[in-house]
């Protein structure tokens, strides 16, 4: 990790080099990239990469908010913001979550875990509060049809594509974060996966003008995910905290409802009842029906493949519950077995002396 001390220094521009000073190398990447603002050659190269493009606003009105198309120089946007994600994410795990790990003192799968879970629930916080932020200004709250109407959504402002830049920005950076975190084999196709579905329908929302759309959907998924990632974290603290999976389990299913609910509405009756139908790449409309059936397919194929991992892990889950519970009924029902009555004595002493009357005081005394 970046800005660690270690004792000894590994070879300059090794692997291990490269993973404990990364954090450093993209500060000073980054840095390069602000130092443009001081010179008038660079500075229209470098706002290119800090500064949100593609204003169009056209009001004379100064209290009037910008509006913001979308464009080619956004990659160069979200690239800057992924340098900043890659520094902000050494930040907390040296500064937070390293910190947490020793005093739980973990196995290294749950070590890794734990950070995975303590990066994400940061993550989902920030967006699930910044979502509801930009949500409360909409008409949303009372008025649905507002995910289609007057589509295309070209327009956009300022905090809305800020929010989209910094998604994307944010899962992009994932993808270096395998390398510099060491991130076992076994982990990687998993990580590739959610990866690669964030990047995907994220960027489909934002350059097919569905921003309205995704909006709404990632505000109740990152409450879920949240929630999800903080019961993970208190569970590896103290393994008898597991209440916040089952509030995780029901709120989970009820966001994939609202999500298939909300996606039928938007592609199958709300956006074929729009006045503007077409295809024009000028205009920014995809409101034909080989684009609204693809993306309903796409919605649903996620919410399936979901809901199927989702069942997967409830029934591993239940699993080794019963198995640790049988464990403990075994551990505590008593092993020895009932002595059986010798029918030759009468079943006791007792008996015994009582049926031989003419027994000895020195014989009853041996027996």
């Amino acid at each position: 990790m970046g800005f660690r001390k270690k004792n000894k220094s590994p070879a300059v521009l090794s692997h291990e080099f490269v993973i404990q000073n990364h954090a450093d190398m993209v500060s000073c990447v980054a840095m390069v990239i602000l130092l443009g603002l001081m010179f008038e050659v660079t500075a229209k190269f470098a706002i290119t990469f800090i500064t949100v493009q593609y204003n169009v606003t056209q009001s004379l009105d100064e209290r009037a908010e910008p509006v913001y198309l979308y464009g080619p120089k956004d990659m160069a946007t979200v690239f800057f913001y992924l340098l900043i994600a890659v520094i902000l994410h050494a930040l907390i795990q040296e500064y937070i979550l390293d910190k947490m790990n020793r005093r739980l003192h973990l196995s290294k799968t749950k070590h890794s875990k734990f950070n995975e879970s303590g990066q994400l629930a940061a993550f989902y916080l920030i967006s699930f509060i910044w979502g509801c932020s930009i949500l409360t200004a909409e008409e949303f709250a009372t008025n649905p049809t507002f995910l289609w109407e007057g589509y295309p959504h070209t327009h956009m402002v300022f905090q809305v594509k800020f929010f989209y830049i910094c998604q994307m920005a944010y899962w992009l950076h994932a993808l270096p974060e395998l390398y510099f975190q060491k991130v076992r084999k076994e982990d990687i196709p998993r990580q590739l996966y959610y990866v690669f579905l964030y990047v995907f329908h994220i960027t489909g929302a934002y350059v097919l003008n569905l921003h309205r759309l995704g909006l709404v959907l990632l505000v109740p998924h990152s409450l879920v995910e949240l929630l999800f990632h903080a019961s993970r974290l208190f569970y590896f603290s103290d393994e008898n905290k597991q209440k916040g999976f089952t509030l995780w389990a029901l709120l989970f299913i009820i966001a994939r409802l609202v999500t298939l609910t909300l996606s039928v509405l938007t592609f199958g009756f709300g956006l074929p009842r729009a006045e503007n139908q077409g295809f024009s790449l000028a205009e920014g409309n995809f409101n034909v029906l080989t684009v609204r059936m693809t993306c309903l397919a796409a919605i649903c194929l996620t919410q399936a493949w979901m809901m199927w991992k989702f069942i997967n892990f409830q029934l591993k889950k239940w699993r080794e519950h019963s198995q640790s519970q049988a464990s403990k009924v075994k551990a505590i029902s008593p092993k020895s077995k009932p002595h059986k009555k010798d029918p030759a004595w009468g079943g006791s002493a007792n008996g015994v002396l009582k049926s031989d009357d003419k027994t000895s005081p020195r014989a009853r005394k041996a027996l």
